[in-house]
């Protein structure tokens, strides 16, 4: 299986893909993560990822591709691709780049959640304060054992910056515009199936692995 996971911020799309990859015995390729990993290994890409991080600059897309290239061609059998692509023009380069490997994606699942509802899952998101933790939280759906603190190591729990309902908007704003050209452009290859992502994190689960199965047994 080689999907990939489209959705907005605050969609549930990582806690899904974390049920994903176990159910499916997937490798999770996370855009973010391949990142901050050669970021951290000193080599000669992962100084030039941390200038562009530090100037505050996103990574080109060339030197993304490259590193997601890398990993795919690494892999034995399939994967799941979370945080990639995010625009038109990216969308097309990784179907270039996955067609040239003869490892083109076989399934997109778009995650669609309303505005106003993303909104309330942000006000009430919790981040543990210690960065090698970093365990997310949420005040009515994901509580911790005891209150604003981490279940996992005990830390104080804290909003993000970027969760302030004046961020939220531009955020959410922001995705919708870059998505949409998404939306039609996966449409029109025909591997691609939009998920109410607007109930809990069990039920999502049971609609995601019923239509990844069924896609899949077709």
């Amino acid at each position: 299986m080689r999907i990939a996971l489209l959705g907005p911020p605050g969609s549930g799309k990582g806690t899904q893909a974390a049920r994903i990859c176990q159910t499916f015995s997937l490798p999770y390729l996370s855009s973010g993560d391949i990142l901050r990993a050669e970021r951290d290994s000193d080599s000669a890409r992962g100084r030039k990822i941390k200038e562009f991080m530090n100037s505050g600059l996103l990574v080109p897309d060339e030197l993304t591709l490259e590193l997601i290239r890398d990993k795919v061609s690494a892999l034995q059998g399939g994967f799941l691709l979370d945080g990639f692509p995010r625009t038109l023009p990216q969308a097309e380069a990784l179907n270039k780049l996955l067609f040239d490997l003869r490892r083109p994606l076989e399934l997109v699942l778009n995650f669609s959640v309303a505005p106003s509802l993303l909104a309330k899952r942000f006000e009430g998101r919790r981040l543990c304060s210690n960065a090698k933790c970093a365990a997310t939280y949420h005040v009515e759906s994901l509580k911790p054992k005891k209150d604003g603190v981490c279940d996992k190591c005990g830390s104080p729990l804290i909003i993000r910056a970027d969760d302030k309902p004046e961020v939220v908007k531009q955020r959410i704003e922001t995705y919708e515009k870059q998505t949409a050209p998404l939306i039609k452009f996966y449409g029109e290859l025909g591997n691609f199936k939009t998920i109410d992502a607007a109930g809990s994190i069990d039920d999502v689960t049971k609609t995601v692995l019923a239509k990844i199965r069924r896609h899949f047994e077709e």
